[in-house]
């Protein structure tokens, strides 16, 4: 019996996309019927079409069985996809077994975020996505194709081969998976060779040495990141062979289901009597699946952005507030790396995907009565693949082989699910709280906000700096007494004690020159005590410079920067300005270094949070370039980043 809520959220996900689905299903019945298919196209079409493929080229003209686009992520800078370099040669011989042709439709690029992370790259991962799909569509769009195996693995790869897939859902496709590397280097070791370096007791080359030994190999990275998501929610959305998530490449068993995806793609054709098209493969129902699993196993977080999106390509609304719900239902039972220790290597082998689809099938957790490629519904997909006497076959799956990664439905390691949604005062926010240990769920601290990681790096070295000389300077007498009191007393009292900047429930914007509720001078922008103000004004919530019409600005650095010498206002009685830095013609008027910017003066300091009223026609100029950069395009760029209009609300 399916369980309430996710029988709920699914209700309330066909509710919401009974139009925009109608409409879906509209598009792909007029393309089915149209005449942009082989037996329609023109001779000269099919001609350039045919030129490429001496060894097929008779039974594509015969046109008696189906012809098979491929569409590639093939290249041997990602690992993952290095092992489709062979593929599709493989797979046309497997075809040809079936009695169908195939051909390789086109490619598609696919980058790797643990090569760009942390440079100007990284910022076009997201980008490549939607290029992923456009290249997808024109790949399909010749008309040629009576299916298509879709081979991509990683993060943005999968989400924009099925996004631009499903523009043409008429089709029977199946995606194909290369597999995780084997196990090198654990993440604990690695993790803590990483940890040295920054503590200065290695040096580059053996973190170098430890990272080439956690990454060695042709294969996804092992730890439970996008790209195995990814895998895992291909087979519970019944878009795999069974089975086929998780097996290392090179192996037998992989070869062969490769093999069996391609024979069974041949039988799913139009002109069969099993009729499989992606577009009724992926419904709604298919969709809550692939939301079950991410929370069921704790997967990736930036499939809060995925699982929408190619539920948007098939006509299907989901939001973040249904994967909330799903969440209060749905148990954690499994612990991989970043949630655990163990890989996906040691997840597969204490009983993997299978073991996963079975408990949340006994428990109602799934739905089992979708349209999958591998069989009649899921419950296929609960059975374990296998290689014996040199053949593929399925059979049950035992009990899970280490309850410390892989536990059943009735106890699992959390009974809620490993995601929550994050509401706070700069907007909302997916948070993975399996991957966090309980007592740091809440975090109360200052907030820094950066709008590039070059200064975001800058920053934290400042910070850590500063600290590094902070501690090297004893604790006043007083002082002393006071910790010392807070730490013996109950942990309310000893919030109570601690330096508070207000700002939110929870995460902070670092308000300078404020007392109420306990708060203290922002020890990252203040020196020298902070004033009181008993009439806060609400409009400046989010500007660190301000706090009221009476403390709007004054002369002076102290007053600037929010406070006196002795803690006295000394600001009120005076005629303020409601004038800042983003406000003055040139971010190095009137500026010493370090004093309105870094760099001497010429950068800005930019607070993509302050009210749009007081940036309306901002005229700061950045890096003190001759004819200036207006910073209307890193506030546009920042509310675009955090789905803000500037006000703090969500769009």
């Amino acid at each position: 019996m399916l369980n309430a809520v996710v029988a709920a959220v699914t209700d309330r996900i066909i509710e919401r996309s009974r139009d925009s689905r109608a409409a879906y299903l509209a598009l792909i019945e007029r393309e089915a019927a149209s005449q942009v298919r082989r037996p329609g196209l023109g001779c000269a079409n099919l001609a350039h079409a045919y030129a490429g493929t001496a060894e097929d080229r008779d039974a594509m003209k015969a046109d008696a069985g189906m012809n098979i686009g491929i569409v590639t992520a093939y290249n041997d800078m990602l690992s993952a996809h290095a092992v489709y370099y062979r593929y599709p040669e493989l797979m046309k011989v497997w075809a040809r077994e079936a009695g169908a042709t195939a051909q390789v439709a086109g490619g598609v690029p696919a980058m790797c975020d643990g090569v760009t992370q942390g440079y100007p790259g990284m910022e076009l991962s997201l980008f490549s996505r939607d290029t992923i799909a456009l290249s997808t569509a024109i790949a399909l769009s010749h008309g040629t194709f009576e299916g298509a195996a879709l081979l991509g693995i990683c993060d943005k790869i999968v989400p924009g081969l099925l996004m631009g897939a499903l523009r043409f859902g008429h089709l029977p496709m199946v995606l194909i998976p290369g597999g995780p590397m084997p196990t090198g280097l654990p993440n604990k070791a690695k993790a803590a060779v990483r940890e040295k370096f920054a503590e200065g007791l290695v040096g580059r080359e053996e973190l170098l040495e430890a990272e080439i030994g956690a990454y060695h190999s042709k294969g996804t990275c092992t730890f439970y990141g996008t790209a195995n998501t990814n895998q895992m929610m291909m087979e519970v959305m019944g878009l795999h062979m069974p089975g086929a998530a998780f097996v290392n490449p090179g192996t037998k068993l992989r070869q062969e289901l490769t093999r069996a995806a391609v024979h069974r793609l041949a039988k799913m054709g139009a002109r069969g009597d099993d009729y499989r098209p992606l577009g009724h493969c992926v419904d709604e129902k298919a969709i809550v699946n692939a939301a079950v699993g991410l929370l069921a196993t704790g997967g990736s977080t930036n499939h809060l952005l995925h699982v929408p999106a190619i539920a948007r390509a098939a006509g299907i609304i989901i939001d973040w507030e249904d994967f909330d719900r799903l969440s209060a239902a749905v148990p954690l039972i499994a612990r991989v790396y970043p949630n655990g220790s163990a890989d996906v290597n040691a997840f597969e082998a204490a009983g993997g995907m299978p073991y996963v689809i079975r408990e949340l099938l006994s428990e109602g957790l799934l739905h089992g009565d979708i349209m999958t490629i591998g069989g009649q519904d899921l419950s296929a997909y609960a059975k374990t693949a296998v290689v014996a006497d040199g053949a593929l076959e399925w059979r049950d799956t035992p009990d899970s082989g280490d309850e410390t990664i892989l536990r059943p439905a009735t106890a699992p390691f959390s009974a809620d699910g490993g995601m929550r949604i994050l509401a706070g005062n700069i907007g909302r926010a997916c948070i993975k709280v399996s991957a966090v240990e309980r007592e740091r769920w809440i975090v109360e601290a200052p907030a820094m906000v950066f709008d590039d990681q070059a200064r975001r790096d800058r920053g934290i070295q400042a910070r850590r700096a500063g600290e590094g000389r902070r501690r090297r300077r004893p604790l006043p007498g007083a002082a002393r007494e006071r910790h010392a009191r807070a730490a013996q007393a109950d942990p309310a009292a000893r919030r109570a004690a601690e330096p508070r900047v207000q700002g939110g429930p929870r995460y902070r914007w670092p308000h300078v020159g404020r007392e109420r509720q306990g708060a203290v001078r922002d020890p990252l922008l203040a020196r020298g005590a902070a004033r009181r103000c008993d009439r806060p004004d609400p409009r400046w919530r989010y500007d660190p410079r301000r706090c009221c019409e009476r403390h709007a600005g004054g002369a002076g650095r102290r007053r600037r920067l929010g406070g006196s010498r002795d803690g006295r206002d000394t600001t009120a009685g005076q005629r303020h300005g409601p004038r800042a830095v983003r406000d003055v013609p040139w971010a190095r008027r009137r500026s010493r270094k370090g004093r309105l910017g870094d760099a001497g003066g010429r950068r800005a300091l930019i607070n993509p949070f302050v009210p749009s009223r007081d940036r309306a026609k901002p005229r700061a100029r950045i890096d003190g370039h001759p004819r200036g950069l207006s910073v209307d395009r890193p506030f546009r760029q920042a509310r675009w980043l955090l789905g803000t209009n500037g006000r703090n609300q969500e769009r």
